[in-house]
């Protein structure tokens, strides 16, 4: 797996998981997927990605708090972690990059804004 182009999507609902892995396959990238937090925390110990996509709604860990604990067990390459929700507020997306976000991905995606989001990865 090439690390550069290697991403994780994190969400409790398969719909939004196989739309965002389909885009980004098409995009060129290698995609893994999670449906919970846990999961992506035990994913990214074994796996080097690149890009993570993290819902922030979910049942146990919620999206803040695997984004915590990704930056904590960040080795030397740098993950590029976009909040992937349905909470558009810009008080929304201030909070979320305050938290440790990188971006904020509004739901539903569109192949455009993610390509415009992962344009320099």
């Amino acid at each position: 797996m090439t690390e550069q182009r290697s991403a994780l999507v994190v969400d409790d609902h398969p719909t939004n998981r196989l739309l965002a892995s389909a885009i980004l396959r098409k995009l060129g990238w290698t995609v893994m997927e999670a449906e919970s937090g846990n999961a992506a925390l035990v994913l990214a110990a074994n796996h080097s990605f690149r890009l993570v996509l993290l819902d922030i709604s979910m049942p146990g860990l919620s999206g803040e708090d695997t984004c915590v604990r990704l930056r904590a067990a960040e080795a030397t390459s740098p993950l590029y972690i976009v909040a992937y929700t349905a909470h558009a507020f810009p008080e929304d997306r201030e909070r979320l990059l305050a938290e440790g976000f990188d971006d904020v991905l509004v739901k539903p995606i569109s192949r455009q804004r993610l390509e415009e989001l992962i344009a320099n990865l």
